[in-house]
């Protein structure tokens, strides 16, 4: 998966995360929140992924 690909993926976990927690916050649903919140974590690391490939292929690009 390339580093495009993981930032897009990131940001749409962490948009759908966001929106599960607000849901299980409005219905009062403990386990949306967490859901939400695990998933929201994902997409940050998703992106941090991404993030890093780029860095490491910069750097490569460099030698």
């Amino acid at each position: 998966m390339g580093s495009m690909s993981d930032k897009i993926k990131g940001t749409g976990n962490e948009i759908a995360g966001k929106a599960k927690q607000a849901a299980g916050k409005a219905t009062d649903n403990d386990r949306l929140r967490a859901e939400g919140a695990g998933q929201e974590a994902k997409g940050k690391i998703q992106k941090n992924v991404g993030k890093a490939k780029d860095a490491v292929k910069d750097a490569v690009d460099r030698l």
